[in-house]
């Protein structure tokens, strides 16, 4: 069979398969799962087009390693055709890990980061093909020698991050989030064991880091976004409640799982092969079905929560550079008594509040480095003329019905 096949990606053109192994990891449930998971969530709630998938966006990164690969041999860094197809797996496989509108799981019902299921993923498919994963997973988990090989996959200036800027921005139609990938890559080498840029890209990397910041404020973290992301978190805190006091929810079988059998950390082998095997088959369509059944609930909170994101009835949110004060929040939660059948305690579950924070770039984690001519290596953030701030944005949220004024 001809494995060598063409995905027409409508953000790079055609996009070649560089491995059989790779042909045969698309092909497996696991990664055809995630044509089901939608890249961005809920953000089509704010930017229609948002409905581009984990699948593209991981066939995308994929495109952009064997890219990187390429212009990496041709400044004469050694990269075996081994070690080439062991990083482009684990490209490809970076987040197989992710559920349903992601962050909203993950921080809910399945108490594990997403990175550690895509181990969990990588391990078992590693069984599967006989070992042949092996490398990519050393890769992955930063334990191989060449070290720029895992910053390629994983670091403040990855294949992943390169191409979901590219890809979100283009769907989303936000033009403030287009980077230029492939001048990027073009600049790109090896320094003693480091990933580098030329510093003639020096200033394609400061557009790189601006455009991250505007697509985090503009599009990850955009106000409608977060109301609606957080609107699902409490559907799925109130559904895992009434779970928890044997109330019969109508979901699905693997869904219904991780409501009411899910087992906490540390997780034996036997636990963690039975997440696997019902982690596997969820995706957006279980919420989806969920949300439907939930709307007929005999449960107020659930019921009128699951209707109001299913009509993108969303809740009123409101952005502060401080924590609101309390007498605010007090205001706020004796309207929503007046408006609705709750007393003071359950008014909660009409009340959101949190924070989201974002940095452009962090000098905590391995620095983006640059490579002069005359020899110097310097990080980012010492370079004179370097203008991105290094500090955390913090921005403080209260979401709450919009009928109740």
């Amino acid at each position: 069979m001809n494995k060598k096949k063409i995905f027409n990606d409508p953000v790079y053109g055609f996009i070649n398969i560089p491995y059989n192994i790779i042909f045969d990891l698309i092909e497996h449930p696991y990664f055809q799962r995630l044509r089901r998971i939608k890249q961005l969530g809920s953000t089509d709630h704010v930017y229609p087009g948002a409905l581009h998938t984990r699948f593209h966006h991981a066939l995308g990164a994929m495109y952009l390693m064997t890219q990187a690969i390429e212009v990496l041999r041709s400044k004469g860094v050694k990269i075996s055709k081994k070690e080439a197809k062991a990083v482009s797996i684990a490209i490809l496989l970076h987040d197989i890990g992710h559920g349903p509108f992601s962050h909203a799981l993950e921080h809910t019902l399945v108490n594990i980061h997403h990175e550690e299921i895509s181990l969990f993923f990588m391990e078992e498919l590693n069984k599967e093909f006989k070992g042949k994963l092996s490398l990519a997973i050393k890769i992955f988990k930063n334990e191989y020698s060449k070290k720029f090989l895992h910053q390629l996959v994983s670091g403040q200036l990855d294949m992943d991050r390169m191409d979901y800027l590219t890809r979100d921005s283009f769907f989303t139609g936000v033009i403030e989030g287009m980077i230029g990938y492939d001048r990027i890559i073009k600049m790109l080498s090896v320094k003693d064991g480091n990933l580098v840029v030329d510093s003639k890209g020096v200033y394609s990397i400061e557009k790189f880091l601006i455009a991250r910041k505007l697509m985090y404020w503009q599009v990850y973290l955009h106000k409608t976004v977060v109301a609606s992301e957080q609107m699902l978190v409490k559907v799925l805190k109130r559904a895992k409640e009434l779970a928890d006091m044997k109330k019969k929810l109508d979901i699905s079988e693997n869904l219904a799982y991780f409501f009411y059998h899910c087992p906490t950390k540390p997780f034996k082998k036997k636990e963690q092969k039975e997440i696997l095997q019902n982690f596997a088959l969820l995706d957006d369509f279980d919420i989806y079905s969920a949300l439907k059944s939930f709307m007929n609930s005999d449960d107020f909170f659930l019921a009128y929560l699951s209707k109001s994101l299913l009509n993108r009835n969303l809740f009123k949110i409101e952005f502060s550079n401080e924590p609101f004060d309390s007498d605010y929040l007090e205001k706020i939660r004796l309207k929503i008594i007046n408006k609705f059948p709750v007393d003071r305690q359950s008014a909660e579950q009409l009340m959101i509040s949190g924070k989201e924070s974002n940095n452009v770039y962090t000098t905590s984690k391995e620095e983006i480095l640059i490579n002069f001519k005359d020899g110097r290596v310097l990080p980012m953030s010492e370079i004179s003329d370097f203008g991105i701030q290094t500090i955390n944005i913090t921005k403080y949220y209260l979401c709450y019905p919009k009928n109740i004024f």
